[in-house]
């Protein structure tokens, strides 16, 4: 048994003072420090520097490792010209990107506080690494492939990786999951196979979705820059499904909707009515110009979102914090100490409810897994030490997972 001592610890309930945390691999006990120590005299104590503010785990629910060798490779600015630069670059920055490159950015990840993250992965490379670091991993294999020729081949392949995702041991902290490439990449047909499986086996579903102007504009008219795209690389000048299509196969079984920037009021509370959640990334969508995923409209609708990563295809850091900083620099018409908070309620409480994960609150029977920040100075009031702690934090004090330090 351990309990851990510092100034604040976030709750559901806010930031508390003068209290500890008992734990093992789960939380035992969230109370004062004298109270602990007669229930469990022989813990260890752990207090951290002054100062510090102990928070669950961040969750990062949107990550693919599999391009984390790029640097400059592809082109950023618009989404259209940076898709040709990631068709144009693949094999190479696939061929480049080994166990060693990926396994380091799950280490980066873990020195910005994420315990656990949504791993999407489109051919199966990073699954050695993701059963090999200490974060818990959602596995979601990618299902791709809007030819109806191939559609049965890209399916068995599909059902290969994510059989191999499911027989992880339990050690690893790997949960099987699903993803849906798009609505312009994924036959409705296979589609269809993918969300019942997901359904079948109670596995986490996500997909993107309107992340751009360009899929929009395809899937509503077969119009605009995808049109091009499809007929040079696909022989084909038809989408192969609309909008709101896509939207129906997913009525029956919650998913993660990852960007959806470029959707509507009525598409979000559809969304929002069908128990779905939104991955939002914001780097990524300012890097490609895909604009800014309105936050307040989802806050009306009572639409869950967490605050995600993206790749190293779109970003230039898997860091939370650095999308955290991002996030209160694109959303600068909200008030920013309310926004700092809830970006760290939605990494936290809200990512784990959505990825169906037992952490992300320090609360009694939840998984032990903390992020402890330390802060220069002590902040004046509680409503303050969220922003503060996404201002001041480059890195993390410490990290535990599953009651283990790791950093």
């Amino acid at each position: 048994m351990k309990i851990l001592v510092a100034d604040y610890i976030y709750t559901p309930e806010g930031f508390v003072e003068e209290q500890a945390v008992a734990f093992d691999g789960q939380i035992e006990a969230l109370d004062r420090l004298e109270n602990l120590l007669e229930r469990y005299p022989e813990a260890e104590v752990i207090r951290t520097a002054p100062y510090s503010v102990v928070y669950p785990g961040f969750i990062n629910t949107h990550v693919h490792l599999e391009f984390s060798a790029n640097r400059t490779s592809l082109e950023y600015g618009s989404f259209m010209p940076w898709l040709d630069s990631v068709i144009a670059n693949r094999d190479e920055l696939m061929q480049c990107c080994d166990n060693s490159i990926m396994q380091k950015e799950c280490e980066n990840m873990l020195r910005s506080g994420i315990t656990a993250f949504g791993a999407i992965s489109s051919f199966g490379t990073e699954l050695e690494v993701c059963e090999q670091t200490p974060q818990r991993v959602v596995f979601f294999n990618e299902l791709i492939g809007s030819n109806a020729q191939y559609a049965d081949m890209l399916y068995g392949d599909f059902l290969e990786r994510v059989k191999a995702s499911q027989s992880c041991s339990e050690e690893s902290r790997v949960t099987a999951a699903v993803a849906i490439h798009s609505p312009y990449s994924v036959h409705p047909v296979i589609l269809q196979k993918a969300v019942a499986l997901a359904k079948s086996h109670n596995m986490p579903l996500s997909t993107h979705f309107l992340e751009s102007q360009a899929e929009r504009e395809w899937l509503e008219r077969g119009e605009g820059e995808f049109k091009a795209f499809f007929e040079k690389y696909f022989n084909t000048s038809t989408p192969i499904t609309s909008i709101n299509e896509f939207l129906h196969a997913f009525d029956n079984y919650p998913a993660h909707f990852t960007h959806a920037v470029q959707a509507n009021r009525d598409e979000l509370a559809h969304l929002a009515s069908k128990g779905h959640s939104v991955a939002h990334c914001p780097r990524s969508n300012r890097y490609l110009g895909c604009g800014r995923l309105p936050i307040e409209t989802l806050r009306e609708l009572n639409l869950p979102y967490s605050v995600a990563t993206d790749g190293l295809s779109s970003n230039d850091s898997l860091s939370i914090f650095d999308e955290f900083r991002a996030a209160l620099m694109l959303h600068h018409q909200a008030p920013i100490q309310e926004l700092a908070q809830t970006l760290i309620k939605a990494s936290t409480e809200v990512a784990a409810d959505i990825l169906g994960l037992n952490c992300g609150r320090i609360e009694s029977g939840r998984e032990a897994d903390f992020t402890v920040v330390t802060l220069p100075d002590l902040p004046q009031s509680k409503k303050e030490i969220a922003l503060w702690s996404i201002i001041h934090t480059k890195e993390v004090a410490h990290v535990y997972i599953g009651g283990e330090a790791h950093v």
